[in-house]
C-alpha cells in the first residue's frame, strides 16, 4: 500500500476517515485532492439527507461559525455561503447586527468589517455531506463502527477493522492513511492501546456548562434590528448567559446556558423565566412571543480536554487524529467548528507539500500532530484561562492576569470602536491575540485598570439598571 502511479494522476490510493460529522466531512473533502478513494466510516445511519447525527448531542444547539472558519469553508466548498443565504441564513457584520452584552455593558453597534453567517449545524452538515458524497471517489459506509486499527507492518497503521449493523464478523479495510475524526467518545485511546501505544494523560479544565436550546419561527413581518442577541457568561460573577441567532427557513435558534448549578429548564415557563433573569432583554422578548416552537434539547459539556497525542514518541505512521478526537473546547466560545476547519486546511497543506515533493506518507504523522498542537495552543489557552476562573481553588497566575486584562479590554471596548473591532477580529480568529496588546490598546487598558477597581458586571438575577445599547458614530 502507499504506492502512486506517476503521470496525470499521482494521488495515493485510499484514505479512510473514521467519523462522518463536521470534522470528518471537511477532512474527507481535503483528502479527495490527494487520494483516489476516500472512505468515510460513520457509526450512525446517515445519508445525503441527514443533518446532525444522533451521536453529536451538541448539534442541536446554537453554533457559531467564526469568520475564519467560514473563510476556509468557502475555499473548500465554493458557493456554500450563497447556498445557505438562499435558505434564509443571514450574513451580517459582527458589530452592526448583534446585540452583544459584555461584562462591562453593551458592545457598540458599529461596523467591524467582520462578516458572519448564522445557521443551524443541522443544515450546515446536511449541505456539506451532500457535497462531499457527490465528489468522485468518496464512499460512505453508514452504520459502520470502527473495531480497531490494522498494523500489518511495525510502527504503522495499514487500515481498519469495522463492523456494520447486523454483521457477524468485522471487515478488513486496507488504507494508505487513516484519519480519526470519531470525536470525544470515539474510542481512539483504546484503539491505540490495542497497538501497544502508550497514551499520555489528557489535559482537562473543568467547566460544567449546561445548554438548553430550541428553534422557533421568525416572522417575516416582525424583524428586529439585529440578527443575533447575546449575553456572555464571565467568571466568576456571571454564571448565566444565552444567545439567539437568526437562522435558515425563517427561524430563530436560541440557546440558554449556565455554569454548574445554573441549569436552564426545558419546560416552556421555566425556559422563559431563565431568559428573563438575563440582563439582555432581547432573548426573553423573542421567547415570550415565540410561535411554532420545535422540541427543546439539553446538553451538558463537563470540561475542556486535550489529548496530548503530539507527545507520543511511538505514534504510528499513517495515522492522524483531528477534531474532537484530539481537543474538545467549551462550546460557549464557538471555537470548535473553526478549529476543525483550520486542521483540515493544515492537512491539505501538509499533504500537498508531500505530493509536490514526490515524497511518501511515512514520516508525516508525528509531524502533523505536532503542528496541530501548535495550532490548538492559542484557542485552548484563551478558553481554558477563562474557564479556570470559575474555580477559586484553581486559578494560576497566568489565568488571573489574562482575566484581568480581558476585563479591562471589555471596559474599553464598550466606548472605543477601534478596540471593539480588534476584539471582534480576535474573537473570530481572523487576527491573532497580539493585536489586543498593541501599544495603543495596551495604554488604554492600563488607564482603564487604574480607573476601575472592579468591572460592572451583568448580573444573573436581573437587568443592569440603565443598561442601553450604544451606537458608535459611523465615522469611527
Amino acid at each position: 500500500m502507499g504506492t502512486r502511479t506517476h503521470g496525470s494522476d499521482d494521488r495515493w490510493n485510499r484514505a479512510v476517515v473514521i467519523g462522518g460529522g463536521f470534522s470528518g466531512l471537511v477532512t474527507a473533502r481535503v483528502l479527495t485532492g490527494c487520494f483516489r478513494e476516500v472512505v468515510v466510516l460513520e457509526r450512525d445511519e446517515v445519508d445525503e439527507h441527514t443533518g446532525v447525527h444522533p451521536h453529536a448531542p451538541q448539534g442541536n444547539h446554537a453554533h457559531a461559525m467564526l469568520a475564519k472558519g467560514a473563510e476556509i469553508l468557502e475555499t473548500l466548498f465554493p458557493g456554500l455561503r450563497a447556498e445557505l443565504l438562499d435558505l434564509g441564513a443571514p450574513v451580517y457584520d459582527y458589530g452592526e447586527r448583534m446585540s452583544f452584552l459584555q461584562p462591562a455593558g453593551y458592545a457598540l453597534r458599529h461596523r467591524t468589517g467582520v462578516l458572519i453567517q448564522s445557521f443551524t449545524r443541522d443544515e450546515l452538515e446536511r449541505r456539506l455531506r451532500r457535497r462531499v458524497l457527490a465528489l468522485p471517489g468518496v464512499t460512505l459506509l453508514a452504520s459502520a463502527r470502527c473495531e480497531g486499527l490494522l498494523a500489518e507492518r511495525p510502527g504503522a497503521v495499514t487500515g481498519v477493522l469495522y463492523r456494520t449493523a447486523g454483521s457477524a464478523e468485522p471487515t478488513r479495510l486496507e488504507a494508505d492513511l487513516v484519519v480519526d475524526a470519531s470525536g470525544r467518545a470515539g474510542g481512539l485511546d483504546g484503539r491505540l492501546e490495542a497497538l501497544g501505544v502508550t497514551v499520555p494523560e489528557r489535559r482537562v479544565v473543568k467547566a460544567r456548562i449546561t445548554y438548553t436550546s430550541m428553534n422557533f419561527a421568525r416572522p417575516e413581518q416582525d424583524r428586529p434590528d439585529f440578527d443575533a442577541a447575546y449575553q456572555m457568561t464571565f467568571a466568576p460573577d456571571i454564571p448565566r448567559g444565552g444567545v439567539i441567532l437568526a437562522v435558515e427557513r425563517n427561524r430563530w435558534t436560541c440557546s440558554l446556558f449556565g455554569f454548574d448549578e445554573q441549569v436552564p429548564p426545558t419546560d416552556d415557563q421555566g425556559y422563559l423565566d431563565f431568559a428573563r433573569s438575563l440582563a439582555n432583554p432581547r432573548l426573553a422578548d423573542l421567547i415570550e412571543h415565540r410561535t411554532h416552537p420545535e422540541p427543546t434539547h439539553r446538553y451538558v459539556n463537563p470540561n475542556n480536554q486535550w489529548s496530548q497525542y503530539h507527545r507520543v514518541k511511538d505514534w504510528p505512521e499513517r495515522l492522524l487524529a483531528v477534531g474532537d478526537s484530539v481537543c474538545v473546547f467549551n462550546p460557549v466560545y464557538g471555537q470548535g467548528l473553526t478549529v476543525a476547519a483550520l486542521e483540515a486546511r493544515l492537512l491539505h497543506r501538509v499533504l500537498s507539500a508531500r505530493r509536490t515533493a514526490g515524497g511518501g506518507l511515512d514520516g508525516l504523522s508525528r509531524g502533523y500532530q505536532r503542528r496541530l498542537a501548535r495550532l490548538l495552543l492559542v484557542p485552548w489557552t484563551l478558553s481554558s484561562n477563562s474557564d479556570l476562573m470559575w474555580n477559586p481553588r484553581e486559578r494560576p497566575a497566568s489565568a488571573r492576569i489574562a482575566h484581568w486584562y480581558n476585563t479591562q479590554v471589555f471596559a474599553v471596548a464598550v466606548h472605543d470602536p477601534r478596540v471593539w473591532s480588534r476584539f471582534a477580529r480576535v474573537a473570530n480568529m481572523v487576527a491573532p491575540p497580539s493585536v489586543l496588546f498593541a501599544p495603543s490598546v495596551l495604554l488604554k487598558v492600563l488607564r482603564a485598570g487604574l480607573r476601575r477597581r472592579t468591572p460592572p458586571a451583568a448580573r444573573a438575577d436581573g437587568p443592569v439598571p440603565g443598561a442601553t445599547e450604544p451606537v458608535a458614530p459611523r465615522t469611527c
